[in-house]
Parts: structure tokens; sequence; C-alpha cells
């Protein structure tokens, strides 16, 4: 198992940004969370397998079709295993 956090950087607010990560990461089998911060980029932490956490984190340097995506910061954290579900969090 593995799990990240991700500061995604660019025009990703206002396009879907967080609706879509989750349907990437539920198609990918993955739990965690995505929100919309301050200072205008998005931040999320998934878990899962370890393949399928490198997957979305490629999917998020493109997000969906009318986010621009300029920086993707990862930062490897230690698994809780305490989710059951990846959501859109405040």
């Amino acid at each position: 198992m593995r799990r990240v956090r991700a500061i995604v950087s660019g025009r990703v607010q206002g396009v879907s940004y967080r609706a879509s990560t989750v349907d990437e990461a539920r198609r990918l089998g993955l739990v965690g969370w995505v929100k919309n911060r301050v200072d205008g980029t998005v931040e999320l932490e998934a878990e899962g397998a370890p393949d399928r956490v490198a997957a979305l984190l490629a999917w998020c340097n493109d997000g969906p079709p009318h986010a621009r995506v300029d920086r993707v910061a990862v930062e490897e954290l230690a698994v809780t295993g305490t989710e059951t579900a990846f959501s859109v969090t405040r």
C-alpha cells in the first residue's frame, strides 16, 4: 500500500478538477480525499495499491479537459488504512 499527498497548481479550480479526481480515484479503487485550497491549488491524499496511486498521479498531471496543470508536488505519507472511500472534503 502507498499513500501520497499531492498539491496541484495551475488552472485547477472552477474546471471540475475535484469531481474528476474523485471519479478517477474511485475508478482506480483508491481511498482518500480532494479539496480546493485558498491559494488556488487543489490538494489531495490518495491511498491504495502503489501502481494505482501512480496512475492517479499521472492523471493529475493532465486533469480534466478544461484544466491547465502547471505542477504536481507529491509527498509520500504513512499509510493509514482508515478510509473506505474517496471524496471531496473541505
